[in-house]
């Protein structure tokens, strides 16, 4: 048997291939489960006891000497393909499929592109803000719901150091750089202390805009809105604005739209009322403006923030928020032609 052995051994060091196939059928031939391997091992069984343990090493050995033989081959035809000069370099590639843009970013630019048209700028300002920006200067009383810890996620304490609950900040900012009027949106991510849920994130995203000048009144809020509806939402939706209370505008209002999933008949989604909320607004308050050093017995102005999120909910239909922050690609694929 040590004699048959020294001949496989020499036959297999003497094997050549030219072709992977080759050495899957040399592969076959030695390994495979009739191959030449397993049948010395069928052998083995009879083999003298004295004569067992230098057989086996042998047999052995043998195996390790043909995977090394096949692995040299496959890197030698390998390397023989990637040179090959008939190789032709100008053959386009695989096709890739193309990504997807994500719903929020999707609809951010929607919202983004339908102010611009009507005239309004971009601002944006920092994440992590002072309380100034964030309360103080947007008429929030020392003893406001809004600054409680459930609420603000605080870096700091004295001074107040936290992560903004939302971009009216950024309107701030601008409203110290510049002077009346002024025509901005501030898109951006916020923060708040929430739990997560179907309907609720600890991390989501609003577009506040702000208009001040002379003469504006609550007209021209309500036509602005109406507006954005159509645009976002089709010219069959619906608006309605109910009466509200925001710190930083007086009058302050809570716009509701058509549902757009049962057409204002009612469902489960608008709790049968056929209306959805979708963002807050109001005229700005005067010490918001006085604050801010605009003269309030000169320009007046108007406020609206939306979650872009709950547009992108009424929009698309999506009734889970944490679908958003999961990236399932499922998920995302759904949005490839939404852009």
């Amino acid at each position: 048997m040590l004699q048959n052995i020294e001949k496989i051994r020499l036959d297999v060091s003497q094997f050549s291939a030219d072709t992977k196939e080759e050495v899957e059928q040399f592969r076959i031939k030695y390994l495979g489960k009739k191959g030449i391997l397993n049948e010395l091992f069928r052998q083995f069984k009879a083999v003298p006891a004295g004569q067992k343990r230098e057989t086996g090493q042998q047999i052995n050995q043998l195996k390790l000497l043909i995977n090394e033989k096949i692995e040299s081959l496959l890197s030698t035809i390998g390397d023989e393909a990637t040179d090959d000069a008939s190789l032709d370099l100008s053959l386009p590639g695989p096709p890739l499929e193309p990504g997807a843009r994500h719903p929020i970013s999707i609809v951010r630019n929607e919202i983004i592109e339908i102010f611009g048209r009507l005239g309004y700028t971009i601002s944006e300002g920092p994440e992590i803000e002072d309380d100034w920006h964030v309360f103080s200067s947007l008429n929030f009383p020392p003893e406001h719901p809004a600054r409680d810890m459930q609420d603000t996620f605080f870096i700091e304490k004295d001074p107040d150091i936290l992560l903004r609950t939302h971009t009216s900040s950024v309107q701030v900012r601008v409203m110290e750089k510049e002077q009346p009027p002024i025509r901005t949106i501030s898109p951006g991510r916020v923060f708040r202390n929430e739990a997560i849920s179907a309907r609720a994130h600890c991390i989501f995203h609003q577009v506040e805009g702000l208009y001040i000048d002379e003469n504006v009144s609550f007209a021209d809020l309500k036509q602005t809105l109406l507006f954005f509806a159509h645009e976002m939402f089709g010219n069959g939706v619906e608006i309605r604005l109910r009466p509200s209370y925001f710190p930083f505008t007086e009058p302050s209002a809570e716009m509701d739209i058509s549902c757009q999933i049962c057409g204002g008949k009612g469902c489960n989604v608008c709790k049968y009322t056929g209306w959805l909320e979708i963002l807050g607004c109001g005229m700005v308050d005067p010490n918001v403006l006085e604050f801010n050093h605009i003269d309030s017995t000169r320009y007046t102005g108007f406020a609206f923030g939306m979650g872009i999120e709950r547009v992108a909910m009424l929009k698309y239909q999506v009734r889970d928020l944490r679908l958003y922050f999961e990236n399932d690609i499922r998920f995302l694929e759904q949005f490839r032609s939404a852009y």
